[in-house]
């Protein structure tokens, strides 16, 4: 069918193609190398008029001209499978799984994901949020044929980050202009959507838990017992990143690469776990001798906390969070435990600093000032 374009500026007009009902607009363009591109800009409709298809037309000649290749990756979902790739191509496999997992839940067979980049508005991010939480998913093979359920806030605080990461990507790899960013800065979670870390299992709980725990998980339970480290930093951890003459352990884990201090107890268990393996050796392997990773831990933690019986929702991270309670309570100081679990000042005040009120409040009571 014909179309029939009307100039807008140099180089720029927009056309109309009649169909059968209605027609669509769409936008022709001389890029700087003298060559004809195109770009579809949607039905004709009350709200989608020939003025607005000319402002869309500029915005898109804009991004043209400013080396965005929006022919690469067009899409929400396409963005998506970019981000996970680009995460591959880093030997970030975990975050990858962890990214694609959230994707296929929440973008891939989504409304959301079919959205082309040059067209996201703040409107399709919030109506996409309300369909998360009210648990509104497309149909996705699901193991075990589990119920659907919404998402909880702190999931999808993460879910979001995760979004954002790839869209702030497709930025960068000028995909879509950096002018579109505007429509997703300001989609965010719900205030203390991650809530206070409030599972705290006392000295005998952990001890429980980690004589509960097989062999191999057990060493795993131990190292975050005695340094609050992440879950991910032991699995990643190589015999040639622990020096015993200073007692000191690398944790090399992304964004986390930090070298600290052991305690007695963490170098006698890192003393054990290093005798006898090659510098590339894994210090922390499964009983096959294959490297640890979330997937591989998930069902014996599980195990092991039913067995300990301590409380259901305990995970590995609240061990770390555990080390880090007593750590604060017993007197050191935030800067110091931030730097030992490899975390920001800021997130440890944030979500530890109700702890230094408390026992302020503790000394002050033992004071007398009149």
């Amino acid at each position: 069918m014909s179309i029939f374009y009307g100039f807008v500026e140099r180089g720029l007009f927009v056309g109309f193609r009649k169909l059968d009902q209605g027609g669509n607009w769409i936008a022709r363009f001389r890029n700087e190398d003298g060559k004809q591109v195109y770009m579809a800009l949607g039905p004709v409709t009350t709200t989608n008029d020939y003025e607005t298809a000319k402002r869309e037309a500029r915005r898109w000649s804009m991004s043209v001209e400013a080396g965005v290749k929006s022919s690469d990756v067009e899409t929400v979902g396409e963005a998506c499978i970019d981000y996970v790739e680009g995460l591959k191509s880093e030997s970030r496999e975990d975050a990858a799984q962890d990214a694609l997992q959230r994707f296929q839940r929440c973008v891939l067979n989504d409304p959301l994901g079919k959205i082309k980049l040059s067209q996201i508005r703040e409107r399709h991010l919030e109506a996409w949020r309300q369909r998360m939480m009210a648990g509104e998913f497309e149909p996705v093979p699901v193991k075990g044929a589990r119920k659907v359920k919404p998402l909880t806030p702190s999931v999808f605080k993460r879910t979001l980050t995760t979004l954002k990461a790839a869209l702030n990507r497709a930025v960068r790899k000028r995909y879509v202009s950096a002018e579109r960013a505007l429509e997703w800065q300001e989609i965010k979670p719900e205030k203390d959507a991650d809530g206070r870390r409030d599972l705290y299992l006392d000295r005998a709980q952990r001890r429980a838990l980690m004589e509960a725990a097989d062999e191999s998980l057990r060493d795993i339970v131990e190292c975050l017992i005695l340094t609050g480290c992440r879950p991910g930093d032991p699995a990643l951890t190589l015999r040639k990143h622990y020096d015993g003459r200073t007692g000191s352990i690398r944790f090399t884990s992304k964004g986390h690469d930090r070298t600290i201090p052991l305690s007695p107890a963490a170098r006698k268990l890192f003393d054990r776990l290093a005798r006898g393996k090659l510098p590339n050796a894994y210090l922390f392997t499964q009983s096959d001798g294959m490297p640890w990773d979330s997937k591989a831990w998930h069902a014996p933690i599980r195990e092991a906390v039913s067995k300990a019986k301590v409380p259901d929702k305990t995970v590995l991270y609240t061990l770390r969070h555990s080390w880090i309670t007593d750590a604060i309570v017993g007197g050191m100081d935030l800067l110091t435990v931030a730097k030992l679990v490899g975390t920001s000042l800021q997130m440890i005040e944030k979500h530890y600093g109700h702890l230094v009120q408390d026992a302020a409040r503790d000394k002050l009571a033992q004071l007398e000032f009149v």
